[in-house]
């Protein structure tokens, strides 16, 4: 039996906040998750620049799920990262925890943002489902990156959803990356720092670094 793997690239003694890092995926695939494939590659970057910002103060851990799949209903890799929750919250209790998820990764972070002991989400080219429904609870902060050029998941679903928690409370960011596809390579060390710099910012509550822009590039803020 296929089983869900939890790492830690960054681990801290004792942090002030913990980073789960969740890859990409397949609409419906049951072979397993390996770690050369290029969703899970492609997120070692975003772990390191986590890590930067956090200058010592974040620990970082990274989901393998056990298969590749959402698979409809199964909603595979939402189980696979609430037991990851459970493990990073008994490890590190009481201690806040951001999430940064990349497409079927950034699906996930949202699927699981009604969980008070998630303050903090980074969605960076989510696959949004017209069928999913806005979760958050007070406190939240969230950011939506999506790039302009996406044909994989959709833009403006993606809005939508931004739209939809922040008319419910929380405190989301959407940030229109142009001409950007969905590989997030174009423009590769922005993405890297500005979902570093936001997930700082709210998990240790200091300015390290710009999670906003100034609306040059289409940038939208919703509360």
């Amino acid at each position: 039996m296929r089983a869900p793997r939890l790492l830690w690239p960054t681990e801290v003694d004792q942090p002030r906040a913990v980073v789960l890092v969740l890859h990409g995926g397949k609409s419906r695939s049951n072979r397993p998750v390996r770690p050369w494939h290029g969703a899970v590659l492609r997120m070692a970057p975003f772990a390191k620049a986590v890590a930067d910002a956090g200058e010592g103060a974040i620990a970082v851990a990274s989901l393998r799920y056990a298969v590749r799949g959402w698979n409809g209903d199964k909603a595979s890799p939402v189980a696979d990262t609430r037991l990851a929750l459970e493990q990073i919250a008994a490890k590190h209790p009481g201690v806040p925890i951001g999430l940064l998820g990349h497409s079927m990764g950034g699906r996930v972070a949202l699927h699981l943002a009604d969980d008070e002991r998630i303050t903090t989400i980074a969605a960076l080219a989510p696959w949004v489902e017209g069928k999913d429904r806005a979760r958050w609870h007070r406190g939240l902060h969230v950011l939506f990156m999506h790039g302009t050029l996406d044909r994989m998941t959709s833009p403006r679903a993606s809005r939508a959803m931004a739209d939809a928690m922040g008319a419910l409370g929380a405190d989301v960011t959407y940030d229109s990356v142009k001409g950007e596809s969905h590989a997030m390579l174009r423009q590769a060390g922005r993405w890297h720092r500005e979902a570093a710099a936001f997930l700082a910012m709210h998990l240790l509550g200091s300015a390290v670094g710009p999670s906003r822009h100034d609306g040059r590039d289409g940038t939208v803020a919703a509360r």
